[in-house]
């Protein structure tokens, strides 16, 4: 199998595309992390079908846009699974506003999850990749931060924010060995992208966006994941990838 013997964390991963990912790396063969901070019944919905497929799997309550909770997902990985080869940055939320309406809060909460969790948790890395001389970095981006969106100013700064700090990192952590690479998602069928996908108004905006003329399912994303995580991705690093059914290229 392509992960096989792999450890891996995955942030926000009880449910969308943090679950799809963990299920898809867990039947590649590796052993996963499982990170939530409120949906622990599906967390542990997660664990359970990783574990059926014969691999490890632990549900970890941990905030990554706080350096503690960062630690212990390692802690978790390192302990329980016994070790630490994939990072991939996935948890988030939205608060919506228009530009002239957002406060303080809407701002640093959606910045602390989106762009410090992910500087927070690849520093926590930091120490086991270097040591091991070697690390996946995995960074999920959107199609916002490419080309902004109405509404959501936090968000696209973050996703923007997102893209840059991952070449910084590839750059910082070549020298051990480590790739870290980024992927930019367009609307993928999940509960936070449920309004966008049943409200016939914006399904027909955002359908006449992607040139592909359908929402993304789990199938469509995970495969990027796995390819770069995999011994295949030795060789790439600070690239942004866009799978995204050509959404960004408007």
């Amino acid at each position: 199998m392509r992960l096989q013997g792999k450890k891996a964390i995955v942030t926000g991963s009880s449910r969308g595309v943090g679950a799809a990912v963990a299920l898809a790396y867990g039947k590649a063969g590796a052993d996963v992390v499982v990170n939530y901070t409120s949906s622990e019944g599906p967390a542990m919905d997660v664990v359970k079908k990783i574990q059926d497929m014969g691999q490890k799997a632990v549900a970890i309550r941990a905030d990554v846009a706080r350096a503690e909770g960062c630690k212990a997902l390692v802690d978790a990985s390192v302990n329980d699974l016994g070790g630490l080869d994939i990072v991939v940055n996935n948890a988030g939320f939205t608060r919506p506003a228009m530009l002239h309406k957002m406060d303080n809060d809407q701002w640093n909460a959606v910045l602390d999850i989106h762009l410090k969790a992910v500087w927070l948790m690849s520093k926590a890395a930091h120490p086991i990749f270097k040591g091991q001389k070697s690390g996946k970095i995995i960074n999920v981006t959107s199609v916002a931060g490419v080309v902004g969106t109405i509404g959501q100013v936090n968000y696209s700064a973050a996703k923007g924010g997102v893209i840059s700090l991952t070449k910084s990192i590839a750059r910082e952590m070549s020298r051990f060995n480590v790739c870290c690479n980024v992927i930019s998602l367009g609307i993928v069928a999940t509960d936070m992208t449920e309004k966008i996908r049943t409200d016939e108004k914006l399904k027909e905006i955002y359908m006449n966006r992607i040139l592909l003329k359908r929402f993304a399912e789990a199938e469509d994303i995970t495969p990027a994941f796995e390819f770069l995580a995999s011994d295949e991705g030795n060789y790439i690093t600070g690239q942004l990838i866009c799978v995204d059914g050509g959404y960004g290229m408007i």
